[in-house]
């Protein structure tokens, strides 16, 4: 097996006490789900009652027809967040947003992920952001989120960083 993260002796990201304690074997049939049936995101969302007007969104979605929703919910219970919605297309997802649950989970799956892997290494950067960012902060992880999203293909994506420096300068939050 390949080193963590590619590099020898990295430490973990979640702290011990956070980790979520699993048999290996699950966390690989967990990675082995995310790479066929999931999707990693990470979004820049328009929001005005932000310091700078959008928020750097990170997700994990798995993804089965409804009639297999109980798979989700197992792994709802192993994973301990986020939500179950049913589509109207017959599908279910089982969602986790946020940076911290997120990178929770890649920290767990992250040796076992193939297709995923190198989103994943992207996502884990995101522990570094403070909660509180400086605008030059902001925009290196405004950068980073374009940098991931280029592993989806979403036809939907609207807000990239120039959309954000755009915004900063107009209302004179530029750095």
């Amino acid at each position: 097996m390949e080193p963590y993260l590619g590099l020898p002796n990295t430490k973990r990201v979640i702290p011990w006490e956070e980790r979520l304690i699993m048999p290996e074997e699950v966390k690989a049939y967990i990675a082995g789900f995310l790479d066929g049936d999931g999707c990693l995101m990470a979004q820049l969302v328009k929001r005005e009652e932000n310091k700078f007007g959008f928020q750097i969104r990170l997700s994990l979605v798995f993804y089965q027809h409804v009639q297999n929703i109980k798979h989700l919910e197992w792994l709802k219970s192993l994973l301990k967040d986020g939500y179950i919605r049913k589509r109207n297309d017959n599908m279910a997802e089982y969602t986790i947003v946020g940076i911290k649950p997120v990178i929770k989970v890649i920290d767990e799956i992250l040796p076992y992920l193939r297709l995923k892997k190198k989103q994943a290494q992207n996502l884990l950067l995101f522990k570094e952001m403070a909660s509180k960012p400086s605008k030059e902060q902001f925009i290196k992880f405004c950068k980073l989120v374009d940098n991931t999203a280029k592993y989806n293909f979403s036809k939907k994506r609207k807000i990239f960083t120039p959309q954000v420096l755009r915004y900063l300068d107009d209302n004179n939050l530029s750095p």
